[in-house]
């Protein structure tokens, strides 16, 4: 094989929706763990790296999520009350008798309600994501404080223990079961970003949704399934803080629509749509988590760990921003030139 050829395989690889930013990143956090493992060489143990795999997971759940939504050009800021809203109804239904996995069924079914009601609002009814999420963000918050009465539940008891093990606490193969979901979710919506016709669907609606509808897109379908997916994601995001915390608490999941965006956006997830891959938005939640962990370790305060944070968040977009505005300026260049040659032929 020539070296040309070479190249240009490497070419493509790099510049595969948002391939170059995931490398950047995923060589900007290998630089971040080797900067605080030195700092701190407990950073290293294999206590605190299962720890911080744990604490990776419920950000890295969200932001699959949240990217599914941002590569249609969406956004969805309802997905941090949803994780509130799953946490209390599975932890109300359990205390008040319901088995688990009844309880389980019944959280999804009401997750999945708050999905396609977004989905139906922002393709249908033409509603701007921004406004129509917000709304939605009001009712499962509100529905988060209303079923058990504006109080955090009582402790879910030794009934849910089973619950417990499988969402939080359980290890298998030496990993938290935690770890194991989150890769299974993981594997799964990445093979139907990457490998199916509803990924390429969702692909085409954030790059051109006009050219998408014309060419035979169902628009609506598209949108509604990426919101499903934000809303299972959510879900089981409150699933695992209810396991962990042994209680239904009506401040879960606060800010976790704006820690999903910052994985997406991090790990290459453009926020103008059409732009990402979910392998970007598990280095994108890694390094979240490794600041937070690290600055944490090296006795930064909370308040700095957040500007830290929102920094990255900040350049991260705005490097996306700036990136896509060359490419659709040499786009142009490119098609004044070869008119300026058709003309002059």
């Amino acid at each position: 094989m020539s070296n040309d050829k070479k190249q240009s395989r490497w070419m493509k690889i790099f510049s595969k929706r948002g391939m170059g930013q995931v490398i950047t990143v995923t060589i900007g956090l290998m630089v971040l763990v080797i900067v605080f493992g030195l700092i701190n060489p407990n950073f290293f143990s294999t206590r605190n790296i299962l720890n911080l795999l744990r604490q990776i997971a419920p950000t890295l759940i969200t932001g699959i999520g949240q990217s599914f939504v941002l590569i249609t050009g969406n956004i969805d800021l309802s997905l941090g009350s949803v994780v509130g809203m799953s946490c209390m109804i599975s932890a109300t239904l359990m205390t008040k008798g319901v088995s688990p996995p009844v309880a389980v069924i019944i959280t999804y079914a009401a997750s999945m309600l708050i999905g396609i009601l977004n989905g139906k609002l922002i393709s249908k009814a033409k509603l701007p994501a921004f406004i129509a999420t917000l709304g939605t963000m009001t009712i499962a918050r509100g529905i988060a404080q209303i079923v058990n009465n504006n109080y955090n539940t009582d402790s879910i008891g030794e009934a849910a223990e089973g619950f417990r093990t499988l969402f939080y606490y359980g290890k298998t193969l030496g990993l938290y079961n935690t770890i194991w979901i989150t890769f299974f979710i993981w594997l799964v919506f990445n093979f139907i970003l990457s490998m199916t016709r509803t990924g390429r669907h969702i692909y085409a609606v954030g790059s051109n949704l006009n050219a998408a509808y014309l060419s035979g897109v169902n628009v609506s379908a598209t949108v509604t399934k990426a919101y499903l997916v934000s809303a299972f994601c959510s879900s089981t995001v409150g699933l695992i803080i209810t396991a962990s915390s042994g209680m239904g608490t009506m401040d879960a999941g606060n800010a976790y629509e704006l820690y999903a965006v910052a994985a997406s956006v991090i790990g290459g997830v453009s926020t103008l749509g059409g732009q990402g891959i979910l392998l970007g938005t598990v280095v994108g939640a890694s390094i979240w988590g490794v600041l937070q962990n690290g600055l944490q370790f090296a006795g930064a305060p909370v308040a700095i760990r957040n500007i830290v944070i929102g920094i990255i968040v900040i350049i991260a977009v705005l490097l996306d921003i700036i990136v896509r505005g060359s490419k659709k300026i040499g786009k142009s260049k490119a098609s004044a030139e070869a008119s300026r040659a058709g003309i002059t032929r």
